[in-house]
């Protein structure tokens, strides 16, 4: 199992932030990405749709025969996370508690905000994981469409300034100092979110908290892949169309999410008309 990859999953191209850090940090591990690009947007969707699409494609990556789970996708997080640690045996890291840990300890004011898709604030998962964090106050806002900019490759602009401007405000009148990025599109867009919320405030991505806890997960089950074991091979897959995730895989990965292969889930598309 040491030689198997890492599966990691999203909705679209926001996991490939913690797929860089995974690189970044483990860079002689493999990876199997999907993004469920057909259904992109989840934030949007009913948190059951969510779990049954999520799921689905997890499913398929432990038929891939992964060695460890990565759910790059807060919303799939939030909707589906105790389901998936019952249902594999392999082991499962997800992007919430990670970023939590962090800014609860980054936080000076006891003021934490957190940004997400609908589906995330309104699960509660991140209040829910901050209650265990004394002394710290927390105001969620949910940005929907700041995932449609990204898909688009759009990360900067007078539009998408006026809209951070227009989402942030109840954050800024809230007084917090720390802020987290609650859906793995966002640290696409901190230059925009930075300029809005301004330097006082920190802004905590879980990308690279979330790829520490894959090392210590690997490591704590004696899964790391061998150095010697040759040159890792990556395999990159969107259940649709598999161009637009690969321009944007060059611009937001690098050359390793070059080739995107198209990824058919019959029960996810049943599952859509179902839902």
């Amino acid at each position: 199992m040491t030689d198997a990859p890492i599966g990691i999953f999203d909705s679209g191209v926001g996991g490939l932030t913690v797929a860089r850090a995974v690189l970044d940090q483990l860079p002689n591990e493999q990876l199997v990405y999907v993004g469920d690009t057909a259904h992109v947007p989840y934030g949007p969707r009913p948190i059951a749709q969510v779990r049954r699409f999520a799921l689905e494609v997890l499913d398929h990556l432990v038929e891939q025969d992964v060695k460890m789970l990565v759910i790059a996708c807060n919303s799939a997080s939030a909707a589906c996370l105790r389901d998936a640690r019952e249902r594999y045996s392999v082991p499962v890291v997800e992007v919430v508690l990670p970023a939590v840990r962090r800014a609860a300890a980054a936080t000076r004011n006891g003021r934490v905000g957190v940004i997400g898709t609908k589906a995330t604030i309104t699960s509660g998962a991140y209040q829910d994981m901050f209650a265990a964090a004394p002394g710290v106050t927390v105001t969620g806002v949910a940005c929907p469409e700041f995932v449609s900019f990204v898909e688009r490759g759009v990360t900067s602009g007078r539009q998408l300034l006026g809209l951070a401007q227009a989402y942030l405000e109840p954050l800024q009148r809230a007084e917090v100092d720390t802020l987290v990025l609650g859906c793995t599109h966002y640290p696409l867009l901190t230059g925009v979110i930075g300029l809005v919320m301004g330097d006082g405030v920190t802004l905590v991505s879980s990308a690279d908290e979330t790829a520490k806890d894959v090392y210590r997960a690997l490591t704590r089950h004696d899964l790391l892949r061998s150095d010697d074991a040759g040159p890792p091979r990556h395999q990159f897959l969107a259940t649709g169309d598999p161009e637009p995730f690969a321009r944007l895989g060059r611009r937001f990965l690098g050359p390793e999410a070059s080739v995107v292969t198209s990824l058919t889930l019959p029960a996810a598309a049943s599952l859509e008309v179902a839902g």
